[in-house]
């Protein structure tokens, strides 16, 4: 399995946030508040993957990987590796939106109430998302491990 491309996640993102700051700028009158608490799934799995990435970093350090019971099985370093996966893709996307969101959001807070309530939630929101992104791809980097080199023993 190949890594996730830093580009593409940014790619994504960037074109989702303009897409949500075109549907925000068209149907903001008709959107439901924003409260902080939306945020909140982005920040615990954000923290989640950091877990598991430093759970898995520490058990490679310590040579601990395979099949015995105090060693982390490596098919469970591979499904964390498709948790990374999805949440640096989970990130970029939702992060995304919550960011074109507070484009148009942001300047204006000033003029309308219902912005003003809402910049907080949209920027807890779109910095959850950033971080789920980088947690993920923190978390699938620390689970990639390449192949052994030609004619060296696997496991």
């Amino acid at each position: 399995m190949k890594r996730t491309p830093l580009w593409q996640l940014i790619g994504t993102g960037v074109f989702i946030a303009l897409a949500s700051l075109i549907l925000t700028w068209g149907f903001y009158g008709r959107m439901a508040g924003i409260p902080v608490a939306v945020s909140l799934t982005l920040w615990v799995m954000a923290g989640v993957c950091c877990y598991l990435a430093f759970k898995v970093r520490s058990r490679l350090a310590e040579g601990r990987i395979g099949q015995d019971r105090s060693q982390l099985n490596p098919v469970t370093a591979a499904q964390f590796l498709i948790i990374g996966k999805a949440s640096a893709w989970t990130g970029a996307v939702v992060g995304g939106g919550y960011v074109g969101m507070a484009l148009y959001i942001f300047p204006q807070a000033g003029i309308l109430a219902a912005a003003a309530d809402d910049l907080p939630g949209v920027i807890a929101s779109a910095t959850g998302g950033l971080a789920l992104s980088a947690a993920g791809l923190y978390l699938e980097k620390v689970c990639h491990v390449p192949p052994p080199p030609d004619g060296a023993p696997v496991g």
